[in-house]
């Protein structure tokens, strides 16, 4: 989307006339501290790396940008460990703090934000797969209101992977999913996974599962049932990735994932991005919300634009696969994205 904290720190007063009232001085400031105080409530969803490294690539933004922690900046973190529960209270609890800016990482989080958080205070969004599905909101070009962000896909880099194993892995006739239907972003993205699939003639198989602790469980249900693994940008699958890891190992199957981290923990390939730089994204929003008074509303919602295909050639090694010359040609910057 971290053991869960609440640091629930009240604004000072100067932070109370909003984030226009020191943005000239402190945009003058280049990199050294802001002379103003901010507050930032952030709510996670789960601890898992990308959504990590969304936020830390967030907070890097800021500190770049004079908004820096500890100093200047006092943050409230949140993590709602996949629970819908406790994903509603962090969310009224933000709601009811006085906060110059609130961000949700992850598309849980971001609804409940978005649902509870007074449409006076600025909103931006993280690691959300369709805002618009999420009903996060109504115009990805002209958002309105007090919320905007960046969405962590792009419909492209899941067509491009299913491309990928239809011509590099001509044996590939089912691919195993395991999924929580339960989670909007997930559905989106098996949807689109489905369509290119069908092109090739490739079946998709599911394995459902309600929360984290069913993904060893779906993944090894799949064995002898599909003859690869994929997960999308399921929070509560890849809060367990590394069960999905070892059933893929030991009974050499490969493993295909929608994001660059679980393919650095250990599945083959996806095409993707970094998620730091995905948050680092988010961040530069923040920053002209907060120093220009810039509303989000007025902010386009970004995609990522620049994909690329990543392997990981130890992970290839323990699921049996033998890497071609011709799957290491459709890496763009094999320099960082072939993963040795």
């Amino acid at each position: 989307m971290l053991a869960a904290t609440g640091c629930g720190a009240n604004k000072n007063s100067d932070s109370a006339a909003g984030p226009s009232a020191g943005a000239s001085a402190a945009a003058s400031n280049g990199g050294n501290a802001d002379k103003k105080s901010y507050t930032i409530a952030i709510s996670q969803y789960v601890e898992h790396p990308s959504l990590d490294a969304t936020r830390e690539g967030f907070l890097a933004a800021l500190k770049d940008a004079g908004i820096v922690e500890g100093e200047n900046l006092k943050v409230d973190l949140e993590n709602a460990q996949a629970d819908q529960s406790n994903n509603l209270s962090i969310a009224q609890k933000i709601a009811a703090d006085k906060n110059d800016l609130v961000l949700g990482i992850a598309t849980p989080s971001a609804q409940a934000v978005v649902q509870n958080v007074s449409k006076d205070t600025p909103v931006l969004f993280a690691a959300v797969t369709d805002p618009l599905d999420a009903k996060i909101v109504k115009d990805l070009d002209h958002p309105g209101g007090n919320v905007s962000g960046a969405s962590d896909t792009n419909p492209e880099s899941i067509t491009r992977l299913m491309t990928f194993i239809a011509t590099q892995f001509p044996n590939v006739k089912k691919l195993g999913l395991i999924i929580n239907e339960g989670e909007p972003n997930a559905v989106v993205m098996a949807d689109i996974a489905k369509k290119e699939l069908d092109k090739h003639g490739i079946e998709l198989v599911k394995a459902t599962i309600t929360n984290t602790s069913e993904v060893k469980q779906a993944a090894e249900s799949l064995v002898g049932r599909a003859d690869a693994f994929y997960i999308t940008l399921d929070n509560s699958v890849v809060s367990a990735v590394d069960t999905i890891i070892q059933t893929a190992n030991d009974n050499k199957i490969p493993f295909f994932s929608a994001d660059r981290d679980t393919v650095e923990k250990g599945a083959f390939a996806t095409v993707g991005f970094k998620y730091y730089d995905h948050g680092y994204q988010v961040g530069q929003m923040a920053v002209e919300v907060l120093k220009n008074g810039t509303s989000p509303g007025d902010m386009k919602v970004t995609m990522q634009e620049k994909l690329d295909l990543i392997l990981n050639l130890k992970a290839a090694a323990a699921q049996g696969i033998k890497v071609t010359d011709a799957m290491k040609a459709e890496v763009a910057d094999q320099a960082n994205n072939i993963i040795q």
